[in-house]
C-alpha cells in the first residue's frame, strides 16, 4: 500500500487571485474548503487537487516545479499563453534558446509555467497538464516512485519521470545540476495514507525509503512536515 498525493499546495501573498488564475487557465472548478483552504478541483485525469495557501515569504529564486501545459496545435499553444496573459501572467526569460518552441510565462506570483509545443514526443498522451517539471537528482525520482506506487516512465541520462497507472500529468526529473536550495519550496505535495491507514504507519514507511521529517516553524498541526531525500518538504495528511 503507498500514500496518495492528493494536493499540489503553492504558497501565495494572495491564494483568492491565485486560485482564479489557475482556474481561468486550466478551467477548473475553484472551492472554498473548510480544511483545505482554496483549492482547484481537476476536471479531468489529473488526479490530485491544488491548493493555495497564504504566506508572506518572498519568491527569491526559481521554483523546483513547474506545470508544463501541452497543445494540440500552434494555434492552441497562442490561445493558452493569450488566456494566461490576459489573466495576469507574464513572459519571463530563464534562459530558454530561441529555437525552442515552448513558451515560458509566469503567474501572477511570479511562479514558472511552459507552454509546450504541440508534437512534443515526450508528452503526447497526457491531458493538457502534461507534466509537473521538477529540479531533482535521479535518487529523488525513485524515491517517489517507491512513495506513491507510481511506475517509471522514463529513466535516461540520470532523468527519471514517474506516472500514475491511472494516467494523468508526468511527474519529472531534469537530474543534474540540481540548483541549490534556498528556503522552503513555495509548492510542495500533500500526500495521504492509503485507504485505512495510519498516518505514524507512513510516515515511518517514507523515512525507510529515504525521506526525513522537517522543521519549517510548523507548531501544533495534525499533518507531518517531511523532505525528500534532495530536501523539498512535502505534507503527510491525517485521514480524513
Amino acid at each position: 500500500m503507498t500514500a496518495q498525493l492528493v494536493a499540489l499546495c503553492i504558497d501565495a501573498h494572495d491564494p483568492l487571485g491565485l486560485a482564479r488564475f489557475w482556474a481561468g487557465v486550466l478551467g477548473w472548478e475553484m472551492t472554498d474548503d473548510p480544511r483545505d483552504g482554496i483549492v482547484l478541483l481537476p476536471n479531468d485525469d489529473t488526479g490530485f487537487r491544488i491548493r493555495c495557501l497564504p504566506t508572506q515569504e518572498k519568491k527569491t529564486a526559481q521554483n523546483q516545479i513547474h506545470f508544463d501545459l501541452t497543445s494540440a496545435s500552434l494555434e492552441a499553444q497562442q490561445q493558452t499563453v493569450d488566456r494566461a496573459l490576459a489573466l495576469g501572467a507574464r513572459h519571463i526569460d530563464v534562459g530558454q534558446r530561441p529555437e525552442e518552441g515552448h513558451v515560458v510565462l509566469a503567474d501572477p506570483e511570479g511562479n514558472e509555467l511552459c507552454v509546450i509545443e504541440a508534437g512534443n514526443n515526450f508528452l503526447a498522451d497526457c491531458g493538457f497538464i502534461g507534466a509537473l517539471s521538477c529540479d531533482g537528482t535521479q535518487e529523488v525520482g525513485y524515491f517517489w516512485s517507491e512513495a506513491l506506487g507510481w511506475p517509471l516512465v522514463w529513466d535516461q541520462d540520470q532523468e527519471t519521470a514517474i506516472r500514475s497507472p491511472h494516467g494523468g500529468p508526468k511527474i519529472t526529473w531534469g537530474g543534474p545540476p540540481v540548483a541549490p536550495k534556498t528556503g522552503k519550496n513555495r509548492l510542495h505535495f500533500d500526500l495521504a495514507p492509503p485507504a485505512g491507514g495510519d498516518q505514524q504507519a507512513e510516515v515511518d514507511r517514507l523515512v525507510s525509503l529515504g525521506a526525513t521529517r522537517a522543521d519549517i516553524g510548523q507548531r501544533e498541526v495534525s499533518w507531518v512536515v517531511m523532505a525528500d531525500p534532495d530536501g523539498n518538504e512535502f505534507c503527510v495528511l491525517t485521514p480524513r
